[in-house]
């Protein structure tokens, strides 16, 4: 999961008004909410986080807090729930499902599977053909 996130790279959003880093910061560092104060706090500690972590680490930090459904914080913790084996030992189409859903874990579910879910994880699957080799 690490490295199909990683090779998408954190060159700004497609959709969404986040990039990792800010999602990361938000996460560990800020409240629930949606004002402009918030996310000029946001941009303030992303900041921060590309000044003093790689890219390596700052991705780690954003895959151990990040919600893959409700309750259910980090990819440890989503593979277990949802697969019942470790991050470590999910196979590349798991990996592609449970990064399918972070964009919104609330609206896109691991399960049940919809359309939708089905084809983004072909997709994702797809990239991680076109990447090369990708080590889960």
């Amino acid at each position: 999961l690490f490295d199909v996130i990683s090779e998408a790279g954190d060159n700004g959003p497609s959709r969404g008004a986040s990039t990792i880093t800010q999602q990361a910061a938000k996460n560990v560092f800020l409240f629930p909410s949606h004002s402009y104060v918030r996310k000029a706090y946001e941009l303030y500690f992303a900041l921060l986080m590309e000044a003093m972590w790689s890219k390596e680490r700052i991705l780690e930090v954003y895959l151990n807090v990040v919600e893959f459904g409700p309750g259910i914080y980090g990819a440890e913790a989503a593979a277990q729930n949802y697969f019942g084996v470790s991050a470590k030992q999910l196979s590349k189409w798991q990996a592609a499902r449970l990064a399918v859903v972070l964009p919104n874990p609330y609206r896109i579910k691991v399960y049940p599977q919809s359309d939708y879910t089905a084809r983004r994880t072909r997709w994702a699957m797809n990239q991680m053909s076109n990447l090369g080799s990708v080590q889960l």
